[in-house]
């Protein structure tokens, strides 16, 4: 019988595995959705810290966005309305180096929920969630994301919060999903559980269920203290996941551009960015932060795979693996709930 991982190791894991989404979604942030990586090297050079977003943002199509709120009270854009519909404006035009983005802000917000509430509520999160998106001032984000607007629209029709979600195939549920399993990092069965119902309340349906369990899948044993490459290797052998069907070995002596840009896409929908979130942790599992450098100046919807990719290699990783520059450069660095 293998003998129960020590309860520092694990808290070391959770530590370095909340950094590093952080990290990954806040490195990645000044540079998210450039789908054209040459604009993305002429405007910001190789992006290896923190930086702060330009306008104007030559790839951004946040003038095709629209989104009428159901009532004033429900209305989660408040000032950021006047920019939506307009051309060349930043996703995240008014964070500030280091700063996350909303997506890691809510992930931040279920994290501390646990902390003070020593576990996960459901009913108390939805609170949470509704009373932060409706003050958008507190986040200050301009971009809001779909799953967001078509959960408040239905909470408009007098839908109850809990059936609110819709049905979504975007990788940023994830992101928001990893703090749960963090915090019952020695409860794989309580992790999972309570994970995949968090994801659904904002990113429901089948394939978000399939995505979130593979990333579970690589996430919670890696938390007990096995290797990060063996658990890829051998959810890659067992095929229990087919967004584990791709052929992730035979890329690895690829140039990251082709794998992810050419074989993957670098968008946002899950059955393309969850392989290239595993090809990208298989490759830097024991280079963290060429991992997220790599992935950062990969373009596309990079601060959702960051986020995801930097909780696999910070679990697979001391929290000394983390660069100092960029641990002491968080805005709001997450909060720990354990002690040693």
């Amino acid at each position: 019988m293998t003998p129960p991982t020590p309860r520092s190791e694990i808290t070391d894991r959770v530590h370095s595995g909340l950094l590093g989404s952080w990290i990954g979604d806040a490195l990645a942030m000044p540079v998210h959705w450039y789908y054209n990586r040459f604009a993305l090297a002429e405007e910001y050079g190789t992006v290896v810290d923190f930086v702060a977003p330009k306008n104007p943002h030559s790839g951004s199509i946040l003038w095709r966005s629209h989104w009428e709120a159901p009532s004033e009270a429900l209305d989660i854009l408040g000032d950021q309305r006047s920019f939506w519909g307009q051309r060349d404006v930043h996703y995240h035009q008014n964070l500030k180096a280091g700063e996350n983005t909303l997506t890691v802000k809510l992930a931040a917000e279920v994290w501390k929920m646990m902390q003070e509430i020593g576990g996960y509520d459901a009913d108390q999160y939805l609170k949470r969630y509704i009373d932060l998106m409706t003050s958008p001032e507190r986040h200050r984000d301009t971009y809001v994301e779909e799953c967001h607007r078509g959960f408040f629209t239905n909470l408009g029709r007098g839908i109850a919060p809990m059936k609110c979600g819709v049905s979504e195939t975007h990788i940023g549920g994830l992101a928001m999903m990893l703090p749960v399993a963090f915090f019952y990092a020695d409860d794989p069965f309580r992790a999972r559980k309570h994970a995949l119902e968090h994801l659904a309340f904002t990113h429901s349906g089948k394939e978000m269920r399939l995505a979130g369990e593979a990333v579970l899948s690589l996430l919670l044993p890696t938390l007990e203290g096995e290797s990060l490459t063996d658990v890829i290797r051998e959810e890659i052998r067992t095929q229990r996941n087919p967004l584990f069907g791709f052929p992730f070995l035979k890329w690895l002596e690829m140039p990251d551009e082709k794998v992810i840009g050419k074989l993957l896409s670098t968008a946002c929908y899950v059955d393309q960015s969850v392989p290239a979130v595993i090809y990208l942790a298989l490759k830097y599992a024991n280079d963290p932060e060429q991992g997220l450098i790599s992935n950062t100046n990969l373009g596309g919807d990079n601060v959702h795979r960051g986020a995801v990719l930097g909780a696999l290699l910070g679990a697979a990783n001391s929290e000394m693996s983390w660069p100092d520059r960029w641990v002491n450069n968080l805005a709001e660095p997450p909060v720990w709930v354990f002690s040693d």
